[in-house]
């Protein structure tokens, strides 16, 4: 089994851990990273752009001018497309961007972010936090005693409330409960820092 080094929150080393092959040493998959970012992206937007149709523009209930005898072109509404103030042709309209991707590539994404941040020594394991009331200034510290710096995604257990509150209102940093883990939060970053309890979540989740 591969291993990762483990530390406190004073970034003393306190051994080596072995993770599992299977999440953590395989070779990353980028087209399916790829595929779930891009899913989860479009997901995201709002898809709320409209325009509107011959039919919706408001105006045009007469024709302009009779069918034929004037010489000019035959036209039935001052609203058709061709005309300023005119419907849009093929316009965009609300619709949901999304879509969906297999379950197992999801999961084949995530074990390729993490295989992929642990083989660029990028990430890092702390055996417990050890917080028992918020406190940003301490979680400041813990980031610089791991000499971690940049964009950091910070994944706790699901019930560290006291590390998520003493993380969240730092720039650049991330902290998410590991259920809420996902390919995009661990690739859009510059370390990944998790703790031994949110390892063996994983390790159950996606081997």
């Amino acid at each position: 089994m591969a291993t990762i080094d483990i530390k406190d929150p004073a970034g003393k080393k306190l051994g080596e851990r072995e993770v599992a092959d299977s999440v953590f040493a395989i070779e990353p998959h980028t087209f399916a990273m790829h595929q779930v970012v891009r899913s989860q992206l479009a997901a995201q937007r709002a898809g709320t752009h409209s325009s509107k149709g011959r039919s919706e523009v408001s105006g045009g209930g007469a024709k302009p001018w009779r069918q034929k005898g004037t010489g000019r072109a035959r036209q039935g509404t001052i609203r058709a497309p061709q005309w300023k103030g005119g419907g849009v042709v093929f316009g965009p309209t609300p619709r949901a961007h999304g879509f969906s991707v297999p379950n197992k590539v999801v999961k084949l994404a995530m074990r390729s972010a993490l295989s992929a941040k642990a083989t660029e020594g990028v990430l890092h394991i702390v055996d417990d936090f050890g917080f028992t009331e918020p406190s940003t200034k301490r979680a400041k510290d813990i980031l610089a005693k791991l000499q971690i710096d940049g964009r950091v995604t910070v994944v706790v257990a699901n019930d560290d409330i006291d590390t998520m509150l003493s993380f969240r209102n730092i720039p650049k940093v991330l902290v998410i409960a590991v259920s809420d883990s996902n390919t995009y939060d661990l690739v859009n970053n510059n370390h990944v820092l998790m703790t031994s309890a949110a390892v063996t979540w994983l390790e159950g989740v996606l081997v």
